[in-house]
């Protein structure tokens, strides 16, 4: 479809019913009590890839934690990790540190308002940007996210796959063209909540939804048409060996570099299964490659799965024992012996929880 067929008649009467919907039917959650442009975005940044309902117990602890912009910057980042631990997508944690670092030093630690230096900030993307400025300081920018371009594509009978990558602007024009710029925060909550609870992926709930009756799909019988997505590619698996190394009644753990993927996370040594390689061969052979160690393998501990974005990896952990060597890191950059009483103490990436209930077998039989 083309974008000018959003007139503004239509455009009208869509804010109208929306709104009356929204003011009535929202969900009471926490951010939505505040006007603070920080907590807005911290609630904003949390909710990026992650369901409102895992995002509540971490939102509210972490502004015990950090209540402002001040206490965030002035915080340790590995403080700032363990506050996120277990919520994914860490990229938006040490953002979030650095761009509360630059908020104190630009602007004297008030969220800066203008679009441009929202934007400029780590970690801000559109997105955000758009509904921090809308939410918080009432400012005419469209938030388009998964349930707005799920909501507009059925509303407009969209043909354009939203996970194309030309699709972003398709939808922030439509969107645009329907903010309500009198209330553009209000408006843009209202939209992603009708997304989340009425419009959703699979049986949308078109009966008790507002906009029914201006909704091309449903007019059309073809809400499950909609919206168009091009194919995924199949998500690959890997094998990795992680290693428990005991040492009298310490085990270790190495920290990873800041950038990339689980940056700065505190984790058990071990790495990817080559091909033509057991497990267990890549278990001796990473951990003499990556700190330099001497080992031997006294038990295999468990199996777990666990999926990312983009990949997903079986974990294969062995209980092993110090040998000889020294720690001298190729990768990590950092490394501690621990007690296992002191392991809650680190941030460790998700996929490691998924075995710590089981280390006390890996101090069985330890020398």
């Amino acid at each position: 479809m083309s974008t000018s067929t959003v007139n503004n008649k239509n455009a009208k009467q869509i804010r109208a019913r929306l709104l009356q919907w929204y003011r009535i039917h929202r969900r009471p959650l926490p951010w939505r009590d505040t006007g603070d442009p920080y907590r807005i975005w911290v609630s904003e940044v949390m909710l990026q890839q992650t369901q409102v309902k895992t995002v509540v117990p971490y939102y509210t602890a972490f502004l015990e934690r950090f209540p402002n912009v001040r206490t965030l910057a002035a915080a340790d980042l590995q403080d700032v990790l363990k506050a996120w631990e277990g919520l994914g997508y860490y990229a938006r944690a040490r953002n979030l540190h650095r761009a509360a670092g630059l908020v104190c030093r630009l602007y004297g630690g008030n969220m800066p308002d203008r679009w441009e230096d929202l934007r400029a900030l780590p970690g801000v993307g559109d997105y955000i940007a758009a509904a921090v400025l809308s939410i918080a300081f009432q400012r005419p920018f469209p938030v388009v996210d998964g349930n707005v371009k799920r909501l507009i594509s059925r509303l407009f009978l969209v043909d354009q796959p939203v996970n194309s990558g030309s699709a972003y602007g398709v939808f922030k024009e439509l969107s645009a063209q329907l903010l309500d710029a009198k209330a553009p925060g209000e408006f843009n909550q209202a939209m992603m909540e009708l997304g989340a609870l009425i419009c959703a992926p699979r049986r949308p709930g078109c009966t008790s939804c507002p906009l029914n009756a201006l909704c091309g799909a449903h007019g059309l019988n073809r809400t499950d048409e909609f919206p168009k997505r091009e194919p995924r590619k199949p998500v690959p698996e890997y094998d990795i060996a992680v290693v428990v190394i005991t040492k009298g009644n310490r085990v270790l753990i190495t920290r990873r570099k800041p950038e990339g993927l689980l940056g700065g996370l505190w984790e058990f040594p071990g790495g990817k299964v080559r091909e033509n390689e057991t497990p267990e061969q890549a278990c001796v052979r990473e951990i003499r490659e990556e700190v330099n160690l001497r080992i031997e393998i006294a038990s295999s501990l468990t199996t777990v799965r666990h999926a990312y974005t983009h990949f997903k990896i079986r974990m294969h952990v062995f209980c092993c024992r110090f040998q000889d060597g020294r720690v001298r890191l190729n990768g990590p950059v950092d490394h501690r012996w621990v007690r296992l009483s002191e392991l809650s103490d680190y941030p460790f990436p998700k996929a490691n929880h998924k075995f710590m209930d089981r280390l006390a077998a890996c101090m069985e039989g330890r020398r």
